[in-house]
């Protein structure tokens, strides 16, 4: 499998969004009339269930207690990073201000600089408790070396999901400088469900689905804002990825009869990259970017990557990606512009009515094809013009 690089040594061909297309079903169902719910198992209760499968990213450019309590109450779910501005300021908000007002020459200095300030554990709480007050769910994220200590305390305060998160993620980490997480031992403490990531390989998915986590994310490398790519050389094309590991999740479910989801993380700032990886496999997407842009992300229009801060090998970068309109706009619409950044979630179920899949396990099968000049094909006009696709 694979192609010659050179003499004795073989690589994979892989694809990205933009490498493929869907092919229309040979029968069509009513979009209004399709289910676009996502579950999140718990462990001895019923599972979570979001009304679309859509995740707000953990990134202080895009989601605070405001904003994911406006997600929660559109029906998707945002995710506040544990590490961030929001537990290491009382106000966060002037911290925000001077990111976003910073020069782009000075601001990855200035943001490892506001990141140096010491987390609070009691904002832990604080922003854990603003979350449930306003009745909505409690998503919390944070690395795997401060995992045990910050999930207890987001635990006790009432938090719904942990989420642990690192640029690569595996079950055997080796260190002698500090003590890995005991991911099987983490998930079996804690009460809550666990989602894991980011991984983009079909053998780790399955060791870390064996460790009792609740779902998975795929993807390293691909987020507007982050630079891992090309600082460290690695990542995978989220199609490729997200089919890989999709394949792993399949191979669980049908040796233990848990189904855990995967759920595709980043790389997607229109409706048909969502709808992509849905039909690649993805059980639901944590998207970033295009949250940024709504009127109610407290970067206002910027963001930054999670690995932005580090101290020593920042792999994240402050991108302005400008005011599109509300939450609620670029979720359900209506859309006021024609590239495909508003109206996701009509994006997916017209895309779903399309393919003729009422629901997104049966959305996982749709036929795919490589088509690499899908995006430019009759669409001249509209590249020269900087319209509609051409804007990309």
């Amino acid at each position: 499998m694979g192609m010659w690089i050179g003499r004795n040594r073989k690589a994979r061909v892989t694809y990205g969004f933009d490498e493929i297309a869907l092919v229309p079903g040979e029968v069509t169902i009513n979009p209004n009339e399709v289910d676009t719910s996502f579950r999140i198992p718990r462990k001895g209760e019923n599972p979570i269930v979001l009304k679309i499968p859509i995740i707000a990213s953990a990134m202080d450019g895009v989601t605070d207690v405001h904003f994911c309590i406006e997600m929660g109450r559109q029906g998707g779910l945002g995710v506040i990073n544990l590490e961030g501005v929001q537990t290491r300021y009382e106000n966060p908000a002037e911290m925000l201000k001077k990111i976003v007002k910073a020069g782009k020459e000075e601001v990855t200095a200035l943001i490892q600089k506001i990141y140096q300030e010491p987390i609070k554990e009691e904002l832990i709480s604080r922003r854990v408790q603003e979350l449930k007050e306003a009745g909505v769910l409690a998503a919390v994220s944070s690395i795997p070396q401060k995992a045990e200590r910050f999930a207890a305390i987001a635990q006790e305060a009432g938090a719904d999901i942990f989420v642990v998160q690192s640029t690569v993620s595996t079950v055997r980490h080796i260190s002698t400088e500090y003590k890995s997480l005991d991911l099987a031992g983490f998930t079996k403490r804690l009460k809550i469900p666990v989602i894991i990531g980011n991984t983009v390989t079909y053998s780790v998915t399955l060791e870390l689905m064996g460790s009792g986590v609740a779902g998975v994310l795929i993807g390293v490398g691909p987020g507007a804002a982050c630079t891992s790519r090309g600082v460290l050389g690695l990542g995978v094309p989220q199609v490729t990825a997200t089919v890989d590991c999709a394949a792993a999740r399949d191979a669980h479910y049908k040796k233990t009869g848990q189904y855990i989801p995967i759920i595709t993380d980043g790389g997607m700032s229109k409706g048909g990259d969502v709808c992509k990886a849905l039909a690649c496999g993805a059980d639901a997407v944590m998207v970033g970017s295009a949250f940024a842009r709504a009127n109610e992300a407290p970067g206002q229009g910027n963001h930054w990557g999670m690995a932005t801060p580090h101290a020593n090998l920042p792999r994240g970068t402050r991108i302005k990606v400008g005011l599109s309109g509300s939450l609620k706009q670029i979720l359900y619409g209506p859309a006021t512009v024609d590239d495909g950044s508003q109206n996701l979630v009509g994006a997916i179920t017209t895309c779903m009515g399309n393919v003729g899949a009422a629901t997104i396990r049966q959305f996982q099968e749709t036929e795919i094809i490589i088509a690499p000049s899908i995006r430019t094909e009759g669409k001249l006009f509209q590249t020269v013009q900087s319209v509609g696709m051409g804007t990309q």
